[in-house]
């Protein structure tokens, strides 16, 4: 048996704590027992719960959280310190960028063997200004030469480290942020059941878009670019599926445009099958994503998606037979693609035929057999195994 300690910063609903915990679930059985070490004042009580649930065992480390706070940090990195003489792993794993740079100076200072970090996206762009950007993306440099292995989501992601200094192209893996295709499927509903539960039209042209309503998800882009939707195709509706500070300005400023009455907001739910089963295309308009759960959610229940060209979106859509990509931060393109979309049938049969087959890229089994790959060729590598 092979002691793991992952850290993560908090356990939210979203991809990085998802895909965290499916990685402890799915290595257990091959010999990888592990601690889950998160800041639980900032997680969110449901998931912890449901990482319990699922077998992880989850430790409190209070003073880990998101922001930066040097007293705080400092107490979190004495935290995590006696954790692991307590736990005495021989892998840690970290998550995020804030508990990746804590928790990989940890792992130095204590000499664990190896070391493992994944940032699950990254913060080059979309988040900050210039200066705070500069200094995260120094401090990733600095910890890239205490990691053994960098675990990007997509080959993109490795680019993008590579291109800002961070690491060494030998030190990087790519394992997707699996999704269970197969449950997905299994778990959505018809999609006339779907739309009449939500009480959308059936002949209505849905456009959803799902996660955490903040700007660099862009979806204040999705609704600047309505109107000139609903123009090209007047049966188009907005269902935003999600939650977050920056719902009340998403609101006011679709009824400011005067398309409010086109725009379903849901609030977070963990039934993504249910919702996007009443959905005809999903929009990823995002400032900057990782790999985006969403469009595999998306791809595997056979809904095209119309993505934005940042992170790892274009390493996702791929040759564009499942999806189209539009530049960045542009409106006018993005309801340009999605009106194209709608418009033209044929098209958006192309695309939803090749979408679920797209998505099994990124299954949970793909990703389980990768990080699997990883953990034993560095336990081969430092004699751990």
């Amino acid at each position: 048996m092979i002691r793991v300690l992952h850290v993560i910063t908090r356990l939210t609903l979203g991809g990085s704590s998802e895909n965290t915990v499916a990685t402890i679930v799915a290595l257990a059985p091959a010999g990888y027992a592990a601690v889950l070490a998160a800041g639980l004042r900032e997680s969110e009580e449901a998931v912890v719960t449901d990482a319990r649930r699922r077998g992880c065992r989850v430790e409190d480390v209070p003073a880990l959280g998101r922001e930066i706070a040097p007293l705080r940090d400092m107490a979190a990195l004495r935290q995590l310190l006696r954790l692991i003489a307590r736990e005495r792993p021989q892998i840690v794993h970290t998550h995020t960028s804030k508990a990746g740079f804590v928790g990989r100076l940890a792992a130095r200072i204590a000499r664990v063997p190896a070391v493992i970090h994944q940032p699950h996206g990254h913060v080059f762009y979309g988040y900050w200004g210039p200066c705070r950007t500069a200094l995260f993306t120094a401090l990733e440099r600095v910890a890239a030469r205490w990691t053994d292995r960098i675990v990007t989501l997509t080959e993109r992601g490795t680019e993008e480290h590579l291109a800002r200094g961070i690491g060494r192209r030998a030190q990087y893996a790519t394992v997707p942020s699996g999704v269970p295709t197969a449950a997905l499927r299994a778990a959505a509903p018809p999609r006339a059941a779907a739309r009449a539960r939500l009480g959308l039209e059936p002949g209505a042209f849905v456009v959803a878009a799902l996660g955490r309503f903040v700007p660099v998800k862009g979806f204040d882009l999705l609704v600047e670019a309505l109107p000139a939707l609903v123009a090209a195709a007047p049966a188009a509706r907005l269902l935003l599926v999600g939650d977050g500070p920056a719902r009340a300005a998403l609101e006011a400023r679709a009824r400011a445009l005067g398309v409010g009455d086109r725009v379903l907001v849901t609030g977070a739910t963990p039934d993504v099958a249910g919702h996007l089963a009443a959905a005809d295309v999903l929009a990823a308009p995002s400032r900057n994503e990782g790999m985006g759960r969403a469009l595999i959610e998306a791809l595997a229940l056979g809904l095209p998606v119309v993505g934005a060209a940042v992170g790892g979106i274009p390493s996702v859509l791929g040759d564009g037979s499942c999806g189209r990509l539009v530049p960045p931060d542009d409106p006018a393109a993005l309801a340009a693609a999605l009106a194209e979309v709608a418009r033209d049938a044929p098209l958006r049969a192309r695309l939803a035929a090749a979408a679920p087959v797209r998505a099994e890229a990124f299954s949970t089994e793909v990703a389980a057999a990768r990080m699997r790959e990883v953990y034993d060729a560095l336990a081969r590598e430092k004699g751990l195994a």
